[in-house]
């Protein structure tokens, strides 16, 4: 198995992977150029640690050697020369990870394994520069966030890989108790976020329309879809009701829901007005500054509660 692992970003994405493969004793080394964001690195990494001891996931006694596995670099070629896996976790413009790419190639051994976390990005473009050998060995690993607690990674299978290198791959994952999709096209989004974002639509479209207030809009979803999703996916859904069911379904309502091509004007709205949620203090709802910490701890360990939850059923 692939034991050797490389970040490249210090970021909330980047430095959540780090910290999941060292959960499962694997060497880590993380990149990261900026400074003040390499010295919260490992802060950010024990304070998730600490939550997963208060919820029982790791021992306390774990910790030190979890933070012991990971190593931050600010210079790029000591901190990817002897990976096995290398992934990108920086800002989500091509320019910028084609000129990795690019690096990386010249930097890491002919055998390592490339991999990039974009979830906007088509893989081809980014990797079209490398050499026909190095293209084989590249990569989409796409996590969810926070990495740390949300067990899926969605990884490429578009033919530029052999199911040799995507195996490796996909066992890496699995190896830290992730759950693995494989991914046979290269589109925008990939699968998770595309569903996401059609249930989104709809959310934001009801209460646009003032169908129902937020509150009661995110009730119906948690205590209706949802929460059978948590345990069963669309399709299983779909059988388990029958699918003459969802036809009549489609039939009558699709053509009455949200079919817009672009962001929901009311969303747009708040951007524009400045409430961006959580982190401004104010967006579909209203938060108290000085309760915000509390609040995202709690979301945290709603979201660990579920995943332990889910190893029943896996």
């Amino acid at each position: 198995m692939l034991r050797k692992i490389g970040v490249i970003g210090g970021g909330t994405m980047g430095h959540g992977i780090a910290g999941a493969f060292a959960l499962h004793e694997l060497s880590v080394h993380l990149y990261e150029p900026s400074a003040r964001q390499r010295e919260g690195i490992l802060p950010a990494i024990r304070e998730a640690c600490e939550l997963l001891v208060e919820e029982e996931v790791i021992a306390a006694s774990s910790v030190p050697a979890v933070l012991g596995r990971i190593k931050i670099f600010d210079q790029l070629a000591p901190a990817v020369a002897d990976r096995e896996f290398v992934v990108e976790c920086i800002p989500e413009r091509m320019e910028l990870k084609q000129a990795l790419f690019a690096e990386l190639d010249r930097l890491c051994a002919a055998t390592t394994i490339l991999a990039t976390n974009t979830s906007s990005l088509s893989l081809a473009p980014m990797i079209a520069g490398l050499s026909a050998e190095r293209r084989g060995r590249t990569c989409v690993t796409h996590w969810y966030n926070p990495p740390l607690i949300m067990p899926l990674v969605e990884i490429s299978a578009f033919g530029n890989t052999t199911p040799e290198i995507y195996k490796a791959v996909a066992s890496l994952h699995q190896a830290i108790g992730k759950r693995t999709a494989k991914i046979l096209k290269d589109i925008p989004g990939l699968i998770a976020n595309r569903i996401q974002l059609g249930v989104a639509r709809e959310v934001f479209s009801l209460i646009e329309q003032g169908v129902a207030d937020a509150a009661d809009i995110d009730v119906a979803l948690k205590f209706g879809p949802a929460f059978r999703y948590a345990t069963t996916g669309q399709l299983e859904v779909a059988d388990f009701g029958g699918l003459d069911v969802w036809l009549t379904a489609g039939d009558h309502l699709l053509a009455e829901m949200d079919a817009s091509r672009e962001s929901s004007p009311l969303v747009r709205r708040k951007v524009a007005e400045g409430k961006l949620g959580v982190k401004s203090g104010e967006g579909f709802y209203r938060y108290d500054p000085a309760a915000i910490p509390a609040l995202r701890r709690a979301f945290f360990q709603r979201l660990l509660r579920q995943l332990k939850a889910s190893r029943a059923y896996s």
